[in-house]
């Protein structure tokens, strides 16, 4: 990874393909592919799958401008989670640039849905989360989780968080000749109410914080946002079309450059927030 200009924002470059374009700029338009993973692809049809992890810990970390070089169609399963991702950025360290830093800023609500979730993005002077999962299998259940997911919030909460899926799903995408990694090293995976995995579960609620980890990542390729997103039984499609329909309405959004001093000051109102909880006795500034 290599720290870009600003204003490039996030770029993949496949350095195994020599014969093409091999830049794949990380931005909703590029997306190509939604089952089980977040896939993007440039023109020339070169892609890169699998990318919702690392962007959810550059989301996390700040990085804005940044050329990530893979030499495969695929990024790294790891743990199945992001902590590995954040802990190399966090090794690594981070190089300010002298330039503001533009955000997303949402101006009304905006709601997508597909018959079974929806996703909903509304104003709110940080970025804010709250996901809803509902599966029938009991290992899962129906969680929530409510998060402001500064890079604090996300290293303790999120970012070990494994991705999962259900036995009959595992041997589906095999077949398909897909997640021909996939493993219990790199997933949680529950079949008939059991948790497979021999060290069970990192958190009571790991599956619902992976979702909310996915949702980062996906909703980074819009860049930093300030607002507040809800989904329930969403998933990479349904986030992405929360996404689309956002850019393409016009008044629902625009840009702002926070300097670096009020954008610290309103991720502290929302990680007060987040510890304190809406019916605490602590008042949270306006």
């Amino acid at each position: 990874m290599t720290p870009a200009a600003p204003d490039t924002g996030l770029m993949f470059r496949r350095s195994d393909i020599t014969d093409r374009d091999n830049l794949i700029p990380v931005t909703p338009e590029s997306v190509t592919g939604v089952r089980n993973c977040t896939t993007i692809s440039n023109a020339a049809g070169i892609g890169v799958s699998t990318i919702e992890h690392l962007i959810a810990a550059l989301c996390a970390a700040g990085v804005d401008n940044l050329l990530i070089e893979l030499d495969g169609p695929e990024l790294p399963a790891l743990d199945g989670s992001a902590e590995p991702f954040l802990k190399l950025i966090e090794q690594v360290g981070l190089e300010r640039q002298a330039a503001a830093r533009r955000y997303v800023r949402i101006l009304k609500p905006i709601e997508v849905s597909d018959g079974y979730g929806s996703a909903r993005i509304e104003p709110c002077d940080a970025f804010e989360l709250d996901v809803t999962i509902d599966f029938d299998d009991p290992a899962i259940g129906r969680q929530r989780l409510q998060i402001a997911p500064d890079v604090r919030a996300f290293r303790e909460r999120l970012a070990s968080a494994r991705t999962f899926a259900r036995m009959h799903e595992v041997a589906a995408l095999q077949e398909a000749g897909l997640s021909k990694g996939g493993s219990l090293d790199n997933a949680v995976v529950v079949e008939d109410g059991a948790v497979l995995n021999p060290g069970g579960l990192r958190f009571d609620d790991e599956f619902v914080r992976h979702k909310a980890l996915d949702l980062m990542g996906d909703m980074y390729l819009g860049g930093p946002i300030l607002g507040r997103v809800t989904t329930v039984k969403s998933g990479h499609g349904l986030n992405h079309d929360l996404l689309t329909k956002l850019f393409a309405t016009g008044d629902a959004w625009d840009y702002v450059s926070l300097p670096g001093t009020k954008a610290i000051i309103a991720m502290m109102k929302a990680r007060l927030r987040d510890l304190t909880g809406p019916n605490s006795a602590i008042a949270v500034p306006a």
